[in-house]
């Protein structure tokens, strides 16, 4: 989230700058950490039914985002039947793996979601929709970005978009608010496991500001080391997403119910988990390889 932000700012002002002392903040630094400030407080929210309030904006500003992407294609006529690409790109697989799991990387938030429901009986309906949506949107962006751009494609097609179009400068300026709708609603699921390791007697809410601080600011040193929004995304999805979206819940789904599984949830639990883990070892594997080729 912070990358994206700052990508977008910077795209939006590339002059900005500040100097403090000897320090020179360029424009992609100086909104990183503006970035980070003011999504800091929105994470010492405790409360989850105001922070549903808060994502749900960011489910309106995604749904705008790709709205204004098709708008510029199929309206504005941005890039369509001028670019140039390949159906099928094989060594752009295993970082197409990690990115496909990161789309659904807000696994983390569904017991959260569940155990803050008044019906939690509805919630095999709230996970399909969620996960029906986030495919739609996403592979329609996806689609329509490479029909529009081609292989000239930016991680975020926001920067490839024409900055003088109405839809362009609605698209990342509705980008620049996302993150901060969503960002506190992901931290949480960490933020609470971190919380349950303090003693009991150390959970004060000055305590939990503070560790919930750290935890942003450990996600500002990370965004500014690694300023490559399409290869973090595909980590991220690789290394992390795939356990959490994939593994964890098969394995999980055995252990709980071994007395009780058949033979047929066994044999796809088991073939969805091997998947998992051999794209998450190939998918980390290329993101890592790609990173340190930029560092070179």
């Amino acid at each position: 989230y912070l990358i994206l932000e700052s990508d977008n700012l910077s795209k939006l002002f590339p002059n900005a700058h500040l100097t403090i002392g000897g320090f020179s903040l360029d424009a992609h630094v100086l909104f990183a950490i503006l970035t980070t400030l003011v999504v800091m407080p929105t994470t010492w929210l405790r409360d989850l039914s105001c922070l549903s309030f808060i994502s749900a904006g960011g489910v309106v500003a995604s749904i705008v985002i790709v709205a204004c992407l098709f708008w510029a294609g199929l309206v504005d006529h941005v890039g369509v039947n001028k670019s140039e690409g390949t159906a099928l790109n094989l060594p752009g697989i295993p970082i197409a793996i990690g990115l496909y799991g990161y789309c659904y990387s807000g696994h983390g938030v569904f017991p959260n979601i569940y155990s803050s429901l008044k019906k939690s009986n509805q919630f095999n309906a709230v996970l399909f929709t969620c996960i029906a949506l986030s495919t739609v949107l996403f592979a329609g962006a996806a689609v329509m970005g490479y029909i529009m751009f081609g292989e000239t494609t930016e991680s975020q097609f926001t920067l490839n978009m024409p900055p003088n179009l109405m839809s362009s400068k609605i698209a990342v300026w509705t980008t620049v608010t996302n993150p901060i709708t969503k960002y506190a609603l992901t931290m949480t699921p960490l933020a609470l496991s971190l919380e349950e390791l303090l003693p009991s007697n150390r959970q004060t809410y000055g305590n939990i500001i503070m560790l919930r601080s750290a935890l942003v600011l450990s996600s500002l040193v990370v965004a500014l080391s690694v300023p490559f929004f399409g290869l973090v995304m595909s980590l991220v999805g690789s290394l992390l997403t795939m356990f959490v979206a994939y593994i964890l819940p098969c394995a999980c789904f055995l252990a709980i119910l071994r007395s009780t599984v058949t033979w047929s949830q066994i044999v796809l639990c088991v073939f969805i988990i091997v998947v998992g883990l051999c794209c998450a070892g190939v998918g980390t594997y290329s993101s890592l390889s790609k990173i340190i080729q930029n560092y070179q």
